[in-house]
């Protein structure tokens, strides 16, 4: 079956489809020797496609694998390929994929840590960025400064920026107090910088973000920052799942590290050993990492015992702070001044479960989920 030029070639993760179409019409790209124009239909595996004069795609290479990498994102890492003042990049510890290029699925900012995708195929990273799919992106927040409940409706029933009217569809309550109380947020689009905006919308402040969650695949936790692993099968056709895609039978081949491409790939890693790929309950068999040893699973490892689980599920501490929803989920309880109760929606597996609360306090102790480090503002 023929299909367009740009989609082939997008599939292959040669580009976007509209900076393809921007090449062709610029004449960079020629098919079988001929010039290719805007509107052309081929079969994908007949074609020997040239960029500027160098092979981008051939009947023998343009069969690239689905391939999903997740990323520890640090802070201080720019989500580019090169940067032209030489600063860190996401690219800079990552191997490079035996075929095709790497395509990262929403962009995260200098100052934003924690999950960022990347994939091979072009087709399942315009579909999960397009914003008509609505993809849900959770973020936990750390907020300076005191959360009342009008902020949170505010939030949840929409705000104008000056980019338009945005919201987040969950906001829940999760640990800490006074400068150290932790949101989790909920929205499903990915304008520039939007949670920070948001939250500087109602007059309060972030001090630190992490992406924790993108269409339905958590963070693992046992993911330091700068390592990454491929996702399992299972993670993988999620996400296919999620954009319309069929699902597949089997993983391609593991990547080999030892014929990486990122910088400082033969150095030592700041960040430690990266994982490779974690084990998959529905795989049939464990691959090795580089060290010769399973890569975690991404349920947990032996060596995480009795440590805090940084991407907490919710709160269980009974901590007296709002909780608000728009979107359905379990309810949650809130005393409003007369002493009659309202309902508000709580969150679902991901989120706290909602506890009963006043206008303002916390109680003494409530844990800080994501740790009490400083405040960078």
């Amino acid at each position: 079956m023929t299909e367009k030029l740009q989609k082939i070639l997008s599939r292959a993760g040669i580009g976007s489809r509209r900076a393809l179409e921007q090449m062709i019409e610029e004449g960079r790209i020629t098919v079988n020797g001929k010039i290719a124009s805007i509107g052309d239909r081929f079969e994908a595996n007949d074609i020997l496609v040239k960029l500027d004069g160098r092979v981008v795609l051939s009947p023998e290479s343009n069969q690239v694998s689905c391939r999903v990498l997740m990323y520890h994102k640090p802070e201080g890492e720019l989500t580019t390929l090169s940067d032209p003042e030489n600063r860190p990049t996401v690219f800079d510890h990552i191997p490079k994929p035996p075929q095709g290029r790497w395509i990262y699925i929403g962009r995260l900012d200098i100052n934003t840590s924690g999950l960022l995708l990347f994939t091979t195929d072009g087709e399942l990273a315009n579909g999960l960025m397009h914003p008509k799919n609505e993809v849900e992106r959770v973020y936990a927040t750390r907020i300076y400064g005191e959360v009342n409940e009008e902020q949170i409706d505010k939030l949840t029933q929409g705000v104008t920026l000056e980019d338009g009217k945005a919201r987040f569809n969950r906001v829940v309550y999760v640990g800490g107090e006074g400068r150290n109380a932790w949101y989790h947020v909920t929205l499903k689009e990915g304008r520039k910088r939007e949670v920070r905006r948001l939250w500087e919308a109602v007059g309060l402040k972030v001090s630190r973000l992490i992406r924790i969650k993108y269409a339905g695949v958590d963070l693992d936790p046992n993911l330091k920052t700068g390592q990454f692993r491929e996702l399992t099968l299972s993670e993988l056709n999620k996400l296919r799942k999620t954009v319309g895609l069929e699902p597949m039978d089997a993983l391609p081949p593991a990547l080999d590290l030892t014929k990486s491409g990122a910088k400082g790939a033969n150095k030592k890693s700041p960040y430690g050993k990266p994982s490779v790929r974690a084990k998959d309950e529905s795989s049939s068999s464990d691959r090795p990492s580089r060290n010769g040893r399973s890569a975690p699973n991404s349920r947990g490892s032996s060596d995480n015992r009795g440590r805090d689980n940084r991407f907490s599920k919710g709160n269980e501490n009974g901590s007296r702070r709002p909780t608000n929803s728009r979107d359905g989920f379990s309810k949650s309880r809130t005393p409003n001044k007369s002493g009659s109760s309202k309902f508000s929606r709580g969150s679902g597996s991901s989120f706290a479960k909602g506890v009963g609360i006043k206008s303002r306090g916390t109680v003494k102790g409530s844990k800080a989920p994501y740790g009490s480090r400083g405040s960078k503002r």
